[in-house]
This record gives structure tokens, C-alpha cells and sequence, in this order.
């Protein structure tokens, strides 16, 4: 048995990891839908050059992201900031994780040359858990926010967020910095987050979400859910009605890739039509911008959603 760090601990959580584990054993074929292109062209090259020339992470290079070739040749890139090393052990994502280092003071301004050489239009900000600061990094966001304002003023941002659990004050001073999205992802269904999001809590996510909108109603707020873990229909319509009793604005639904072996395998592959379904469950129940494909992921195509949310909120 792999004894991977990014295993739960907890005797309930390993009995489910190893019932995944088991049909692991019989590895599912990845179907045809969710295949990509590998990154070739001179643009993707560019901006990779921008990236790194800067000493900015990416979640699209550390979380192993099947569009880094698309959205990189259209100098689309969502910057980590805080480092490359999270405090948490999710058993879905591919960032590593361990002691970071410290932040580095001159991010911010990195950041804003990165969006102003780039040119874009809208950027996405994350960033890893920092469970290790007294406000999780919630500050260091703001700092982001206000640097990419005074650089690249016509440009929008939206920031995914970490939880900031037993950090409450933080999702204020982020607020409050008023990014003109705020994302925090609730990634799963609530009886899979012990296995799958052991360090996060559920209600504590739909709360930050809910808190979002009380601060500042005028800010967006989204949130994105991987399917393919084991969970039911059932239970994923149940996460779009926690979502829209939080006033979530916008939802995003993905299919689950597994990065590597060690961690959680694909229960099974969600077909384009059932992605389909979901998507006509998602906008029938209120929300107002909903991304629902095998592809999706949370900052996909996140400039043109922008444009399509500012349109919905009009209507």
C-alpha cells in the first residue's frame, strides 16, 4: 500500500481511500473527450518565458492542468502566489506539499509586470494553503489586488482563495481589497471531503462564499466542484442548492483527472451529456454563469465568463 503523505489519516477516511484504491487496480481508459493537444505554439512559449523569467508559480504548471496548452497560446495564465509548496495534503491536487518558505515581499509587483507585459484583460489569482500565517495569506492578496490595479488598471481580477479556516478576518481583508471576482472552490461532495479534502471543512467553504456577498454584494462570487470522485447525482444538485443558498453567482463543474498514483484514482469518467445535464440543472436552479464540461476547470476560459456574467447580471 502507498504510504503517501497526501493519504488521510483517520481510520473512516483510509476504509474509503481503499475502496478507491481497490477499482484502481483496474485503471479506467481515459476517454476521447477529455484528451488535449501538448503545448507547442510560439505564443504558449511566450508566455511561459514572462512567467518565469518573473519567479511566478502557476497553478496551471504545479496542478498538472490539461488546457495549460490552450489558455497559455492565448497568454491566459493563472498565477500561484505564496509560493509552490501548500500546508495542506489534498488528495486531489498535484501542488506538493510541506514547510513553505517565506513570501516574498516583492510578489506583488511581479505580478503586476507579468499582467501588463502579458496585456490581459482579466487575470486569476491563487495561491496554496497557508495555514502556517496568522491571516492565511489574506493580506498578501490585497497587496496583489492593489499592485495589479496601480499597473494594470483596465484589467479585471478574480482571485480563488484558500478557506482561510480558523482564519475568519482574512476573507474580509481580501474582500475588501474588492477583486471583481472572488472564488473559492468547494471541490466536492460533503461525504467525500474526509477522504478527498481532509484539512477543509464543507460548511466552513459556504460560509467564506456567503460572507463574500454580505461584505460586498457587487463582487461575484463563483465556486467550482470535481465530479468523477465517487459521488452521486444526488448529492451534486444538493451541493448546487448549498451553493445558491450562499448567493454563489457563478459555478463551475469539472471531470476529476488523477495527477499521479499516489493520489485519489477516477471512480469513473462523466460523460459530455451528463456534464451537459448538470449544466441545465445548475442554471434552472438561479445561478447566473455556469461552466459544465469533461474540460471546465475554475479559471477556464475565465476572462470571456467575466464578460458573460457582467451580460447576466444586466438581464
Amino acid at each position: 500500500m502507498c504510504k503517501d503523505k497526501r493519504f488521510p489519516r483517520n481510520s473512516k477516511s483510509m476504509a474509503e481511500f481503499h475502496n478507491l484504491l481497490e477499482k484502481d487496480d483496474k485503471k479506467l481508459p481515459k476517454p476521447g473527450w477529455i484528451r488535449v493537444r501538448a503545448p507547442v505554439s510560439k505564443e504558449y512559449q511566450t508566455t511561459r518565458d514572462i512567467i518565469h523569467s518573473l519567479k511566478l508559480n502557476t497553478v496551471c504548471e504545479e496542478a498538472a492542468c490539461p488546457n495549460i496548452g490552450e489558455c497559455w497560446s492565448q497568454k491566459h495564465a493563472t498565477v500561484m502566489i505564496m509560493g509552490d509548496t501548500c500546508t495542506r495534503a489534498c488528495a486531489f491536487c498535484n501542488v506538493k506539499t510541506g514547510v513553505p518558505g517565506a513570501l516574498n515581499p516583492h510578489e506583488p509587483e511581479n505580478l503586476a509586470a507579468a499582467v501588463a507585459q502579458l496585456g490581459l484583460q482579466h487575470v486569476v489569482v491563487t495561491s496554496v494553503d497557508r495555514d502556517d500565517l496568522e491571516d492565511g495569506g489574506a493580506a498578501h492578496f490585497a497587496a496583489c489586488i492593489l499592485a495589479l490595479r496601480a499597473r494594470a488598471p483596465k484589467t479585471t481580477i478574480e482571485v480563488l482563495t484558500p478557506d482561510f479556516l480558523r482564519k475568519e478576518h482574512g476573507i474580509a481583508i481580501v474582500a475588501k481589497a474588492r477583486p471583481d471576482v472572488y472564488n473559492h472552490n468547494i471541490e466536492t461532495v460533503p461525504r467525500l471531503y474526509k477522504a478527498i479534502r481532509p484539512g477543509a471543512r464543507y460548511f466552513n467553504s459556504l460560509h467564506l462564499l456567503k460572507t463574500v456577498k454580505e461584505i460586498d454584494p457587487s463582487i461575484f462570487t463563483k465556486s467550482g466542484l470535481m465530479v468523477g470522485l465517487g459521488e452521486e447525482k444526488e448529492e451534486v444538485l444538493q451541493v448546487m442548492d448549498d451553493l445558491r443558498a450562499a448567493d454563489v453567482d457563478f459555478m463551475t463543474i469539472g471531470q476529476y483527472l488523477q495527477p499521479t498514483p499516489a493520489h485519489a484514482p477516477v471512480a469513473r469518467y462523466v460523460t459530455p451529456d451528463e456534464f451537459d445535464w448538470y449544466g441545465r440543472q445548475a442554471r434552472a436552479k438561479g445561478f447566473l454563469m455556469v461552466s459544465s464540461s469533461p474540460l471546465t476547470r475554475s479559471s477556464y476560459h475565465a476572462a470571456e465568463d467575466f464578460e458573460q456574467l457582467k451580460m447576466a447580471r444586466k438581464s
